[in-house]
């Protein structure tokens, strides 16, 4: 029985999934020691209790569910992985970041070698609310064992017994959202430093109004995001160069990720309530930002 569940870490995402678990009757436990202050305040909203150490953790969770920025994926399992050899406990690890499937395998031999048993995970929606989940796939020996937290709240789709699958998926689809998006904004931000963005708008406006709706409606609530997104892009494009296939696609929104993330936009949080910038201050911060990094 899946009982008691930790978090790592109760962010925008995992403070969502702790606060729908424990609604529903789970124990939800995380360390808070090595997070910063707004994740703790996250976490206290959630009602999320915090335990002294990985060590104490590891101990007193039945699962924990990995939701972390993609750069800091491998670097937390390595965390869970040193607690679980000093204290010899036996937890159900589930990675549900965006990572590429070889990132994940590296993960589930980290936690394996260590004494656990891992769940390759990857969630696709927003974080969930009352009456809502974003569906989780679920791939693993253990996958079915991960799919009891489907009865308290979460949307747990189990793919097969595979490692990667999950992970792979996520990445599949995610290429297709913000890759999108990071092509958007990329095309944009050209049309505007050379002159023609308002003329390009206009034809949009006649030949391509759905997707002059998506980038008036995505670009200026990107840079809230795009720091993370960018070791998402990143993961994709190993994904796609392990394949053989070209990662400079995603390799490139990477960049274009980075460079919004770069602007003063950027440092917005998910708490501000404030009216979001319109497109065209959105695209003049872009702009700005990039002449000040071409120099």
């Amino acid at each position: 029985m899946l009982n008691t569940i930790g978090i790592l870490s109760p962010g925008d995402m995992g403070h969502s999934v702790g606060n729908v678990l424990r609604e529903h009757g789970r124990r939800v436990i995380a360390y808070l020691g090595d997070r910063s202050e707004r994740t703790r305040a996250l976490a206290r909203e959630a009602q999320i209790e915090e335990v002294p150490s990985y060590q104490a953790l590891v101990q007193d969770a039945d699962a924990i569910l990995s939701i972390l920025v993609p750069a800091q994926a491998l670097a937390a399992a390595e965390l869970i992985a040193q607690a679980l050899h000093e204290t010899g406990a036996d937890v159900l690890y589930a990675d549900c970041n965006a990572i590429a499937p070889q990132t994940a395998r590296a993960v589930g031999d980290l936690i394996a070698r260590a004494g656990g048993r891992f769940v390759d995970a990857g969630i696709i929606g927003g974080p969930p609310r009352h009456g809502y989940s974003p569906r989780i796939y679920a791939s693993g020996p253990d996958a079915a064992a991960f799919a009891e937290l489907a009865h308290y709240g979460l949307d747990i789709i189990v793919m097969d017994d595979i490692i990667g699958h999950a992970s792979a998926l996520k990445l599949c689809y995610a290429s297709l959202t913000k890759g999108s998006t990071a092509l958007q904004a990329e095309l944009m931000i050209a049309a505007k430093a050379l002159g023609v963005e308002e003329t390009l708008r206009a034809e949009f406006k006649h030949s391509q109004t759905a997707q002059l709706a998506a980038i008036e409606r995505s670009l200026p609530r990107v840079p809230v995001k795009a720091r993370r997104f960018v070791g998402e892009m990143e993961e994709m494009a190993r994904m796609y160069d392990a394949l053989g296939l070209t990662p400079n696609m995603l390799a490139g929104a990477a960049k274009v990720y980075d460079l919004i993330g770069s602007t003063p936009l950027a440092d917005r949080t998910p708490e501000d309530t404030s009216p979001f910038p319109s497109l065209d201050e959105a695209l003049a911060a872009f702009v700005a930002k990039l002449a000040d990094m071409i120099g």
